[in-house]
């Protein structure tokens, strides 16, 4: 049997592996572990597994995820996710849609001190939907608003995708972060639209809400400070160059921490649940990555990678339609699973192919993670939309299905304006030293 045969057979394994019910991290550590011990021999297998573990859980590069995860959850615990949304409907809430769009503004400003898009949508959830059913929103908009927004967690930096995807790929993580600001700004305002139409055309949806007073807007602009303030001092330190990534998420964390004290919002509870939910999270996050990392040692022993970027090379195709191709295996596994798990699994078998086709990798890093976001909420098993229908368990699966579609538009175009003009994601990254 042929390496190339032995690692397609490995991939097809996987993927059948992926819809039982065992952990994504252990399937793809257990399968990396069998073929790398059937090409070479047992002992060898059982080396690679133990310095791949060793590797990746004593990985300085890898702290900065429990780090930014950590950011997160005392951000939440503190009640930032609240004040963020009560500012953005003070400012937008008397507008037609308001409560809608102002769960895309916090879902925005919360994404840009946490880095899960589940942790986004479940967040926002909690937040922004009993408020939307009290003023009587259509559940479809509402709920379907919660799912797209939280997809806005992955692409707004601190994003631990962009994290894994630059070390899995040894890309700048501080280019990554600079390369999703202006996309995520153009995709809150791609759906800061969709929802205007949608609202405009069918104003029974969403009822305007009451009219504020400019001293309020004002006064509740303070709720939004505190977000800004964080997200400046961590991004503004790595654009500079002024710290590291992981030196930045000690600084954001330290920051939120002690913000949190001064305005005496975070309880000791509080604390202990941020560092459990930051410990289980990092844990599941560093499992996945280790078993990525297995496996992709025996698809590299197979040399499967490398032949399919040879392959995919000589094809008669002009570039971007094999991106297109592309595009639709991870839009097609993202209805799957989940959003980190996808980019471990795919990128070591694209990335090569994407390097032989000329395609800026910073730019292919934010292309992946907004068709990503498109699979989080497309059915059949858009992840998000099930985080949102375990906050909204009286909303219809379907409702919010059909509460998304419009949001997924939105994304196609931004995707369509990034393909067009690259330089969208690039340019921010191009002024970094």
């Amino acid at each position: 049997m042929s390496m190339t045969t032995i690692g397609i057979i490995g991939i097809v394994l996987l993927i059948a592996g992926l819809f039982s019910r065992m952990p994504v991290g252990f399937v793809m550590a257990l399968l990396g572990l069998a073929g790398f011990s059937y090409v070479v021999n047992f002992e060898a297998g059982l080396n690679l597994l133990a310095r791949d573990i060793w590797d990746t859980f004593s990985s300085y590069g890898l702290t900065v995820i429990p780090l930014f995860v950590f950011m997160g959850q005392v951000a939440y615990q503190s009640g930032i996710s609240r004040r963020l949304y009560h500012a953005a409907y003070v400012m937008l809430g008397n507008r037609p849609g308001g409560l809608a769009l102002a769960t895309i503004g916090a879902c925005a400003g919360f994404s840009a001190i946490s880095g899960s898009t589940n942790a986004t949508a479940a967040t926002m959830a909690t937040v922004t939907i009993p408020e939307m059913k009290r003023r009587r929103y259509d559940m479809g908009l509402a709920t379907g608003t919660v799912a797209a927004g939280g997809s806005l967690g992955i692409l707004i930096p601190p994003s631990v995708v962009f994290i894994v995807y630059g070390i899995i790929t040894e890309q700048s993580i501080g280019k990554l972060f600079a390369a999703g600001i202006i996309p995520g700004i153009l995709l809150c305002g791609l759906f800061f639209l969709t929802i205007f139409i949608r609202v405009k055309i069918n104003p029974e949806l969403a009822p305007p809400g009451p009219k504020t007073s400019f001293r309020r807007k004002i006064r509740s602009f303070a709720g939004v400070l505190e977000t800004l303030a964080l997200f400046v001092m961590v991004m503004g330190g790595i654009f500079f160059g002024i710290f590291t990534p992981t030196e930045a998420a000690a600084v954001g964390a330290f920051l939120t921490i002690a913000l949190a004290l001064f305005r005496r919002q975070l309880s000791w509870q509080g604390f202990v649940q941020s560092l459990s939910d930051t410990t289980r999270i990092s844990c599941m996050v560093m499992v996945i990555v280790t078993g990525a990392v297995v496996f992709g040692h025996f698809l590299a022993i197979t040399r499967v990678p490398f032949e399919l970027a040879d392959w995919v090379g000589s094809l008669p195709l002009p570039p971007y339609a094999i991106m297109g191709l592309i595009i639709l295996v991870y839009l097609f596994g993202g209805c799957f699973m989940d959003a980190l798990a996808m980019i471990m699994l795919t990128v070591p078998i694209f990335f090569p192919v994407v390097q032989a086709l000329g395609f800026d990798p910073i730019w292919f890093g934010v292309i992946i993670v907004l068709v990503t976001e498109m699979g989080v909420i497309t059915p059949p098993v858009g992840v998000n939309v099930y985080v949102v229908h375990g906050v909204a368990k009286d909303v219809p699966l379907e409702t919010i299905f059909r509460g998304v579609f419009p949001m997924l538009l939105a994304l196609l175009v931004c995707n369509l304006i990034l393909m067009l003009f690259p330089q969208v994601a690039l340019f921010l990254p191009g002024l970094m030293k």
